[in-house]
């Protein structure tokens, strides 16, 4: 088996922290930006977002002091930051 797909025994629970903020990025940008699924996904885009953008930065956090990884955390977080951006501002477009 690979050795990165292999936890280790070093391994924290904030190795996690990054492949959840990208799994909730995912969710909450697609959720935000798809036409179809704006309005279905709505409330679990933006609260999505926000937990993505929470988590990728103690993700970041935690990558930078050695444990985790580095590049889903920041992934995540960004994603997390456009599904909250695209949310905000639908909602911001249909209140005008």
């Amino acid at each position: 088996m690979n050795d990165l797909a292999v936890s280790g025994r070093s391994d924290t629970p904030a190795v996690a922290l990054g492949p959840t903020a990208l799994v909730l990025g995912v969710f909450s940008a697609v959720g935000a930006w798809v036409p179809a699924l704006v309005f279905a996904t709505l409330p679990w885009a933006f609260m999505a977002g926000a937990l993505a953008v929470t988590f990728g930065t103690w993700g970041i956090h935690h990558a930078r002091h050695g444990s985790g990884r580095l590049w889903t955390a920041v992934a995540g977080t960004t994603l997390g930051a456009v599904g909250c951006a695209g949310t905000i501002t639908l909602l911001w477009a249909l209140g005008a």
